[in-house]
């Protein structure tokens, strides 16, 4: 699906030998991430609490400032628990290899993926890279080195 609107960044995708299927898209106008697809020689039984790293076919080159976060799709994680160990992972800019999708069955019967299947979203975000320092000391906060669940007993 293709939708008239300017895109302000162009993001290059390269369909290796074993993908197939047509170029991923985003499915709505508002839509933040588009859908890529498991390129599978046959069906993926998963059983609860397995892993499998599932191949998209694609490489893409990120522009300089940007990554690709790979997401759970919301609708298989209610349906049937499927879900990203890595969530969000991260595809870099300077990585040009086929991106892989680290999925991982969280619920509590055994889940088929299918050749084609939509296993995760891509979604392209601006990255911040930081200028690390070493300090003595932090400057201090009400909540300090509050964390873990913290904040709920104020």
């Amino acid at each position: 699906m293709v939708f008239e609107k300017a895109y302000p960044v162009v993001l290059k995708v390269q369909a290796l030998p074993h993908f197939q299927g047509d170029m991923p898209a985003y499915q709505t106008p508002g839509a933040s991430g588009f859908d890529v697809r498991a390129q599978l020689e046959g069906d993926l039984v998963m059983a609860p609490g397995e892993r499998a790293l599932v191949p998209t076919g694609l490489s893409f080159e990120v522009p300089s400032g940007y990554e690709l976060q790979a997401r759970p799709r919301s609708g298989w994680a209610i349906k049937e628990g499927v879900s990203l160990v890595n969530s969000p992972g991260t595809i870099d800019a300077d990585y040009r290899g086929e991106v892989k999708i680290i999925l991982i069955n969280l619920g509590n019967q055994p889940v088929t993926i299918r050749p084609q299947d939509r296993i995760a979203q891509l979604v392209l975000c601006p990255v911040l890279q930081a200028r690390l320092e070493w300090s003595k000391d932090l400057s201090a906060t009400e909540r300090g080195a509050g964390g873990f669940g913290s904040t709920e007993l104020r």
